[in-house]
């Protein structure tokens, strides 16, 4: 007696055959780009790559992070995060924060969002269930700009404008372990995937270090453009991408070798990047060109040039 196939099969084959088809695909991501002058978020379909919409997001926007459906942005005259509901694209509150807010990052794992705040000298700690500030960590580096996670979310590294070293804050503990010795003013951060090293780029030494996270050493020191300052790892760890703000250039770190491999022109101050999940695209962006260039990593060339708000601070995927 021949048996009917269950409804389930006939949905899941059914729905597999669908994605082969032509035109039809999965959603591609946005990309979401903060312009500090101009108050706003742009949003970039990155399929097409053009701008679909602006967001308010406070008065000076800089730093931002996803986690789940929302945007988190710091403000930094507000000392605030604004939070944008990403269904709606709406803002929808704020979290306080220390004052002078600037680079804010995502745990791996969407359960903490953190910020530096540079006059605060402190990372604060928002727990996203709640929505709330859970607690802050003071870090030896003064004015800290960014902060990072590793990937496995127990450690996170704080570069500081006015220091030479990297802070090490160990997220359980939430205090401050040990801090790194790099070059001047380190800004940019960027861990492999696997987490072992991390690529911090110096921007008075236009110098970007390799540091053996575990060991919590510097392993190897390369020469990227002047004033080097945001980093991106791309998907598969095998690229670091550094952003040289004077030379108005990206430089292709391959990361067996710790070398430079290529160099490519964008707009003028290209600061933070943000690169797509398949790693095909490396979007940056360009403070004083108000625009964002489009990277092809494949060919390491130019393939769009994307106009957006005044003083673009940096971008996320998603």
């Amino acid at each position: 007696m021949n048996q009917r196939p269950a409804k389930s099969s006939i949905v899941l084959r059914l729905l597999g055959s669908a994605l082969l088809l032509p035109g039809l695909s999965l959603a591609s991501p946005f990309a979401y780009v903060p312009n500090e002058k101009s108050g706003t978020v742009s949003v970039i379909d990155v399929a097409n790559d053009s701008v679909v919409t602006d967001i308010k997001a406070g008065s000076k926007p800089r730093g931002l992070a996803i986690a789940g459906n929302r945007l988190y942005v710091s403000d930094q005259p507000a000392n605030a995060l604004v939070v944008i509901d990403l269904a709606s694209r709406k803002p929808g509150g704020t979290v306080a924060l220390g004052e002078s807010p600037e680079g804010v990052s995502a745990s791996a794992d969407g359960k903490w969002i953190v910020a530096a705040s540079e006059v605060s000298n402190a990372v604060s700690f928002i727990d996203v269930a709640s929505g709330q500030k859970a607690f802050s960590v003071t870090t030896e580096g003064k004015n800290p700009e960014h902060a990072v996670f590793s990937p496995d979310g127990k450690l996170l590294l704080v570069s500081a404008e006015e220091a030479d070293s990297v802070d090490v804050v160990d997220v359980a503990q939430r205090k401050q372990v040990a801090s790194i010795k790099v070059g001047m003013r380190p800004r940019g951060i960027a861990f492999r995937p696997d987490g072992a090293v991390a690529y911090v780029a110096c921007e008075l030494a236009s110098t970007v270090y390799a540091i053996d996270v575990p060991g919590r050493k510097v392993i190897k020191e390369i020469k990227a453009g002047n004033f080097s300052n945001g980093v991106t790892m791309s998907p598969d760890g095998k690229r670091v991408y550094v952003s040289n703000g004077k030379d108005g250039s990206v430089s292709v770190i391959d990361t067996a070798s710790n070398a430079v491999v290529a160099t490519i022109a964008v707009g003028k101050r290209p600061w933070n990047m943000a690169i797509t999940p398949d790693g095909s695209k490396l979007y940056v962006a360009n403070g004083r060109s108000n625009s964002v260039s489009v990277i092809d990593t494949a060919s390491n060339t130019v393939s769009k040039e994307i106009s957006v708000g005044e003083l673009p601070w940096g971008v996320v995927i998603q």
